[in-house]
């Protein structure tokens, strides 16, 4: 048996051509241009992935540089787990004790009829930007998009307009992805503008501030996350409680925002 047949080469055959474009480059045009599709038609979720492609800018090297920098951080990247399948197993997560993050997780999906499936159904409507290729940015992007939902649950923000809003904002801080802060600024005038009266500015900034405070997310080993309390994950990653979101009546927070199903 020849070495050919015994060991797989490095490059990935259908790799071996990068992904056309500048996955690094800035379109600031191009992300006005689907926020506004967005914003006219709340229902086009296709939208919120073509502004963060636009945006990203290069915060998925740089956090992906920030993971490796540490042992822990390394380790994950070397093993480079794809959460969706993780997060996808029912069976796993319904094993999980009753108080755990896992367990929070799957209520919430199920309750919400949204799975991760979904959510990377969403992710690939548009142009291929090598999400799916292997490559180690394109698995750090794939693990941002994956743990969307179950920011969710950890920071406490539901699904309504005003949290995807605020969990937007949140997010802004833990990747410096500017995507992220388009949104939920947008978000945040958009829902001032319908509903006066209900303090989303604030809301969002306070999403923004928590995440500002929070453990940096992205480096967690979300295996070992997922079987935690999730009070005491909450604690021990120094997320604060939405308390301005919270105080808003759930009846008042969707207005007709155009970023809720894209969680």
């Amino acid at each position: 048996m020849s070495l050919a047949e015994t060991y797989s080469p490095e490059v990935v055959p259908e790799q071996r051509v990068a992904p056309k474009g500048q996955p690094f480059h800035l379109q600031p045009l191009k992300a006005l241009r689907a926020l506004g599709r967005l914003l006219k038609d709340k229902e086009d979720t296709a939208q919120v992935f073509e502004i963060m492609r636009a945006l990203s800018g290069r915060s998925v090297p740089n956090g992906y540089a920030r993971l490796i920098s540490t042992p822990a951080g390394g380790s994950i990247a070397f093993r480079h787990q794809e959460l969706a399948t993780i997060l996808s197993d029912h069976a796993f997560l319904s094993r999980l004790p009753e108080d755990s993050v896992g367990r929070a997780y799957l209520h919430f999906t199920t309750s919400e009829n949204i799975s991760a499936e979904g959510l990377i159904a969403e992710s690939r409507k548009g142009i291929d930007d090598g999400i799916d290729s292997a490559h180690p940015f394109a698995w750090y992007g794939r693990r941002l998009r994956d743990v969307h939902d179950l920011w969710h649950v950890l920071s406490g923000y539901g699904r309504d307009g005003l949290g995807e809003a605020c969990l937007v904002a949140f997010s802004y801080s833990q990747t410096k992805s500017l995507g992220f802060g388009l949104i939920g600024i947008a978000g945040a005038l958009k829902l001032r503008r319908e509903m006066p009266d209900v303090p989303a500015v604030r809301a969002v900034f306070e999403g923004f501030r928590n995440g500002r405070k929070a453990a940096w997310l992205p480096g967690e080993d979300y295996v070992r996350l997922l079987s935690e309390p999730l009070n005491a994950a909450r604690a021990r990653l120094n997320i604060a409680r939405p308390a301005i979101y919270e105080g808003v009546p759930p009846a008042l927070r969707n207005g007709r925002l155009g970023v809720q199903a894209a969680g």
